[in-house]
């Protein structure tokens, strides 16, 4: 939360333009890189099998491998973009756009 409060108080003195990504559906959107695997859903369908399970290849609410997956899809995409990744705080993204005249 510092890092945000420093943040945007930097904004507000140098009038700074500032950017903010809003992810809907966050930790569905994170690709599994360790095997996980799950007992199906009660309502899944009777015929699977009694002893089976399922193997996930995309992250779940409630995983606790989801935020790191998500996260490490969201840092790929945003260095693609060209930003830069804090080393004080890796929740921090910064680019620096040339200003033109």
């Amino acid at each position: 939360m510092n890092t945000v409060r420093v943040l945007l108080s930097l904004v507000a003195n140098f009038d700074w333009c500032l950017q903010q990504f809003d992810v809907k559906n966050a930790f569905l959107h994170g690709n599994l890189v360790e095997e996980v695997y799950m007992e199906p859903p009660p309502s899944f369908d009777e015929n699977f099998g009694g002893n089976k399970v399922c193997r996930l290849k995309k992250a779940l609410y409630g995983l606790k491998q989801s935020p790191r997956a998500w996260f490490g899809r969201f840092t790929k995409v945003m260095l693609a973009m060209k930003y830069k990744q804090s080393q004080g705080d890796h929740t921090l993204f910064i680019v620096q756009e040339e200003w033109r005249a």
